[in-house]
């Protein structure tokens, strides 16, 4: 990636994040990396596509996909977390568990309290299907971010909230809860009879040493209420194949999901689990030299920045919450960005409450192109100071 050639031919791919941004327009909004999907995931594909793409050997055990044995191991090897392969669920995609969870186990009207700002999708599924959205402050401090345990406690008790959705780690700020602040949320959830939705789908992306906790390994009461969710989509580049798996600690849960009929929810492919457990059994040295690229390319954002755009270097994954209030700007970020730097970000006020004034920047791309994206959004803060 070292001249305008290479950028031209990122721009020819048919995903959705260089498919739409635009002539002339960098992308740094759709959380996809744009490096290639490692070599034995692309190796075991072709193979697949050049001989057999017939029914797979789990087909007629519908009850039991290869993925259940697979992440109920990697749950074991990397958290020391042990779990029931028949309570892993394997679903298309994150969002859809979400919805499924919501609509089983609570009606209209029913208050979900969920960390904000927060990823759109969720927002807008809460309100689509007549949810109450109880809001719990991501709070920048000198440290990075945090929340007011305390204050989500009353406004937990005071609305009389069903469940809460945690995303750890949080997306956008890409703040890592830990142990202290995940047994809070954790004795708030008993306290109060909550359901858990723990979407952790970033967890494997962390920089430096850090370790990420499932909140269902601080003790058999939450992970009893708990339905954790992950996917090998951002960690290993795979978001298009749709794939994912749903740990549901919850008897209740399971119980609503076996009283639904046979596959009302439809079924994954047999290439997205294939490339999904290859990714997890084969992927580790690619996900390390990936973790140090997002983790150079992270420290690369936090120096090159404008210095107006305050930034808390994220513990996880490849987002950027940028902070631009200080800026003074007539229109909000991503707008700003789009129509001066030509750079596409994703607009804070979509993340709820806490989100006016900022824009995410995906950071997950090759060296000169992050440059480019920096370097413009640099100009156009200069310009827009000196007008």
């Amino acid at each position: 990636m070292n001249d305008l050639a290479d950028i031209e031919v990122l721009r020819q791919r048919v995903g959705i994040k260089w498919a739409r941004a635009g002539a002339d327009v960098l992308p740094g909004w759709i959380a996809d990396m744009d490096f290639p999907v490692p070599d034995p995931v692309r190796a075991v594909l072709r193979r697949a596509a050049d001989g057999d793409l017939g029914y797979p050997a789990w087909e007629d055990r519908p009850d039991r996909n290869p993925l259940q044995e697979a992440f109920a191991d990697r749950m074991r090897d990397r958290y020391d977390f042990t779990l029931d392969p028949d309570d892993v669920y394997v679903f298309t995609e994150l969002i859809q568990v979400l919805q499924i969870v919501l609509q089983l186990m609570t009606k209209p009207g029913d208050a979900i309290a969920v960390h904000t700002p927060a990823y759109p999708p969720f927002l807008q599924t809460i309100e689509v299907m007549g949810r109450r959205l109880v809001p719990i402050p991501m709070i920048a401090g000198e440290q990075g971010w945090t929340f007011d345990a305390d204050r989500m406690a009353e406004d937990v008790r005071r609305n009389d909230c069903r469940a809460v959705i945690l995303v750890n780690p949080n997306n956008p700020t890409g703040h890592m809860f830990d142990r202290d602040e995940l047994s809070a949320i954790a004795d708030i959830a008993c306290r109060h009879d909550l359901f858990v939705i723990s979407d952790e789908i970033h967890s494997e992306l962390v920089h430096e040493r850090r370790r990420h906790i499932p909140i269902a390994t601080l003790g058999p009461e939450i992970a009893g209420r708990t339905v954790t969710l992950n996917s090998a989509s951002k960690a290993f580049n795979l978001a298009g194949l749709r794939c994912c798996v749903a740990h549901v600690g919850d008897s209740r849960v399971r119980a609503a999901l076996a009283a639904q009929p046979p596959l009302i929810y439809g079924q994954v492919s047999a290439l997205s689990v294939l490339a999904t457990c290859t990714a997890w059994r084969d992927g580790a040295a690619w996900s390390a030299e990936t973790r140090r690229t997002l983790t150079s390319n992270r420290d690369f954002v936090a120096d090159a920045l404008p210095p107006e755009i305050r930034f808390h270097r994220p513990e996880a994954s490849y987002l950027a919450w940028l902070d631009c209030r200080a800026l003074d700007l007539d229109q909000d970020p991503a707008a700003f960005f789009l129509e001066h730097a030509k750079v596409r970000l994703l607009p804070g006020p979509d993340f709820g409450p806490g989100g006016a004034g900022f824009a995410r920047l995906n950071f997950a791309t090759y060296r000169p192109v992050l440059e480019d994206m920096l370097g413009r959004m640099h100009t156009a803060v200069q310009k827009h100071l000196n007008r």
